[in-house]
């Protein structure tokens, strides 16, 4: 292979590829090497679109909340603005949800401004909800809990098509008064002036943009390398062969790098157009995205580094191709040797397998025995970091072992099959080691991400436990602004068979106790007593109605001051406390136990409050959704990531077992049949990643029994028997797809001579 002129070497590079494209399809390995490929680049593709995505996404939520920050008048200024507007912001949530805002807004004078989404005025008692509020909130018919629907909120309006938020406009309007504030318009356009801040609750729910790259890198693109790994290294013994002959011809390292882009070309190539094609969509259309309920914005794609998104799948294909040449014309070690390899038994796999109990021990028990919290985490962490790094040790040690017993029972009942799978599995431990590594690291990160999970909706758990407990019989309205006495009569009127309470805070806050006013039905319902006129309380039974609702209210465990009061001092008692600026709430509770309609109770203090109330029932309200719909990220990139690396043990372990798959074709004459290449991949195959797979769901759902906050554990039991269905599945396929390749290389072989 010499030097020519450019139309030589441009035919001869052609030559090459096709060399390489031939070469691909007749090697023993060429099936396995293509799919691995293929994944390889689309998979990559999709983790560095991803990794675009998410700075995309934060940059365009970021300007569309600039855009809608209102611009407020500095103090003793809103006077003499000419076009304003007045609003303030309330909280609400769906049950069982995250909070989300609600703003309320009127018009004050001249051509009042609108934010950005709304294209007119609503009408007084008029609303506007974003789209996917008007989604999530159609069981508790959220379209009429405010007032009449005017319309959904813009595109533009929203920081990202799942953003929960409402526009109300009060019937009675707005007015310059305490919590409201006056803005003479929305965004950088409308000049300078104190910004009032975002609406929407989207900067304190999002985790930061670095944490989210995090998990990406972590969960999706570390993945991906491992499995190109594996991928460019799959087929390796037949390729060194192939460059040893090209090397003796007289081939350049170019030649040598052309004929293995030839060979992997095509596989990478339908990788990046299938990747390429996925991203496409995003860019073009807005996609929900499985298991989060998130909808990726495709303005946001567009407008941020849409180029750069299509782009990645493009630089997945070129690095694929960098990583299989370099594999390719990296040295290998030993290859220019003649003596055989050591094939014997490394000496050290049984010494850490004698460790992997212990460090199993110190996960599961030692945090208990750790003075401080930051010593119990250490202890669970280190145990776990040792547990993964002794695991496939010990798998290996006990296949190799079980090899020796099959050796031995196979040749006590004659059956040649048997007796080689049982010499090679007692033989190569390490290779078995290698193949078991990535199930059971796999499968532990699996159960720590389910565990952890667990942890982050928490509070949520715990408070939906606490709804479930008290059967939705105690809710609590909070009432902002001034309110009539004839409003809140109407109110409770308006709520057959139900007892209501009033618990006052001074907004000041200097005097700690509550005070709560309530009939003698009213405190019985609520096993506290009734006083003639006054009495204090020095603790609240936790089996209480009361206790539940100081629990789940700012109030928490303040001293007491039960002052008993009938209906119409109580409803005189809230109006009261409005104008003394007390914080205030009033309770509704059935004697009965049965429950009460949160939605409804909702719907109803907007129709008989100016501004409606914040209705929720003890532990409604939690900073846990947010958390828990978090954990669904990690969760759902975890499950993308463990795929990745179970294929890729398993394809680790096909590429393992073929390696010497022509070295065991003589075996059909001297054995007879066949039956011993399937009983060889049986134990090569199947034997491993079943027992791994067993094995190590069990062990992974001891390390993370342990992560609860309430004394049960997060990993069921139905996903320890899916975990373990799915990987013996997939090690059945692999073990039948080994077989078949194996026997198809036995057939082909011919002894040297004919």
């Amino acid at each position: 292979m010499t030097s020519v002129g450019a139309g030589g070497s441009l035919a001869l590079a052609r030559r090459l590829f096709a060399i390489g494209r031939v070469a691909g399809r007749r090697t023993e390995a060429g099936g396995v090497r293509f799919v691995a490929l293929f994944l390889a680049t689309l998979v990559l593709g999709l983790s560095l679109g991803s990794l675009v995505a998410v700075h995309a996404v934060y940059a365009g939520k970021e300007e569309r909340r600039a855009g809608r920050e209102p611009v407020v008048a500095a103090e003793g200024a809103a006077e003499r603005m000419v076009d304003a507007t007045a609003w303030f912001e309330r909280y609400d949530s769906l049950a069982g949800e995250r909070q989300f805002t609600v703003v309320y807004l009127a018009p004050v004078r001249g051509d009042a401004p609108l934010p950005p989404g709304l294209d007119r005025w609503p009408e007084p008692g008029q609303v506007f909800l974003s789209p996917e509020l008007r989604r999530a909130g159609a069981g508790e018919d959220i379209d009429h809990r405010y007032g009449r629907l005017a319309g959904t909120i813009g595109e533009e309006g929203l920081d990202e098509p799942s953003e929960w938020l409402a526009y109300v406009r009060p019937r009675d309007g707005l007015r310059a008064d305490r919590g409201v504030e006056v803005a003479s318009g929305f965004g950088p356009s409308a000049g300078g002036g104190l910004r009032g801040g975002d609406f929407g609750m989207g900067r304190s729910n999002d985790k930061s943009e670095w944490m989210f790259q995090a998990v990406v890198l972590g969960l999706l693109v570390l993945p991906a390398v491992v499995l190109l790994v594996v991928a460019a290294r799959t087929g390796a013994h037949t390729r060194d062969r192939r460059t040893a002959l090209v090397a003796a011809l007289g081939g350049r390292r170019l030649d040598r790098a052309l004929i293995a882009v030839g060979e992997a070309g095509t596989a990478a190539v339908l990788g990046a157009v299938v990747g390429a094609a996925a991203v496409g969509a995003a860019v073009l259309h807005d996609i929900r995205i499985p298991h989060t309920d998130y909808i990726l914005s495709s303005s946001h794609l567009r407008a941020y580094d849409g180029t750069a998104a299509v782009l990645a799948p493009l630089a997945a294909l070129l690095i694929v191709l960098a990583a299989v040449v370099l594999a390719d014309l990296a040295p290998r070690r030993g290859a220019s040797g003649t003596r055989p390899r050591r094939t014997s038994r490394s000496a050290w796999l049984p010494r850490l397998a004698v460790l992997c109990p212990l460090w199993i021990l110190l996960a599961v028990y030692g945090p208990g025995f750790a003075p401080a919290p930051p010593l119990r985490m250490l202890a669970s962490w280190v145990g776990i970091a040792g547990t993964v790094l002794t695991l496939p040790a010990a798998l290996a040690t006990v296949i190799a072992k079980a090899g020796d017993v099959l050796a031995h029972r196979a040749r006590a009942h004659h059956l040649p099959g048997t007796l080689v799978a049982g010499r090679r599995s007692s033989a190569h431990p390490g290779a078995t080691a290698r193949l078991v590594a990535g199930v059971s690291t796999a499968l532990i990160v699996f159960m720590q991400a389910i565990a952890w999970q667990g942890i982050f909706g928490s509070d949520a758990d715990e408070a939906q436990q606490v709804m479930d407990r008290m059967d939705r019989s105690t809710v609590s309205v909070g009432i902002g602004g001034d309110v009539s006495a004839s409003a809140v009569a109407a109110f409770t009127a308006r709520v057959p068979e139900t007892e209501a309470v009033l618990l006052t805070l001074p907004g000041d806050g200097k005097r700690r106790n509550v005070t709560l006013y309530g009939g003698c039905s009213a405190l019985t319902a609520l096993r506290l007593p009734c006083p003639a006129r006054e009495a204090r309380v020095g603790g609240i039974p936790e089996d209480s109605r009361l206790f539940e609702l100081f629990r789940w209210t700012s109030y928490g465990y303040a001293p007491l001051l039960i002052r008993r009061a009938d209906s119409r001092a109580l409803t005189e008692q809230v109006a009261a406390s409005g104008a003394d600026r007390e914080q205030r709430v009033l309770a509704l509770v059935r004697p009965d136990g049965q429950p009460l309609s949160v939605p409804a109770l909702k719907r109803l203090s907007h129709e008989v409050f100016p501004s409606g109330a914040a209705v929720s029932a003890p532990g409604g309200v939690s900073a846990g959704a947010a958390n828990r719909d978090q954990g669904r990220w990690s969760a759902l990139f975890g499950m993308v990531g463990i795929a990745v690396l179970a294929m890729t043990a398993g394809l680790s372990a096909m590429a393992e077992f073929l390696r010497q798959g022509r070295a065991l074709a003589p075996l059909s004459v001297l054995t007879g049949g066949l039956r011993v290449f399937r009983t060889s991949a049986a134990w090569a195959v199947l034997a491993p990643l079943a027992f791994a797979g067993t094995v190590g769901v069990a062990v992974a759902a001891a390390l993370a029994a342990p992560i609860t906050s309430s004394g049960e554990s997060y990993v069921s039991g139905g996903l320890i028997l899916s975990a373990t269905g799915v990987v013996l599945v997939v090690s059945v396929v692999l073990w039948a797809w080994a077989s078949r390749v194996a026997v198809r290389q036995a057939r082909a072989w011919r002894p040297s001579g004919d």
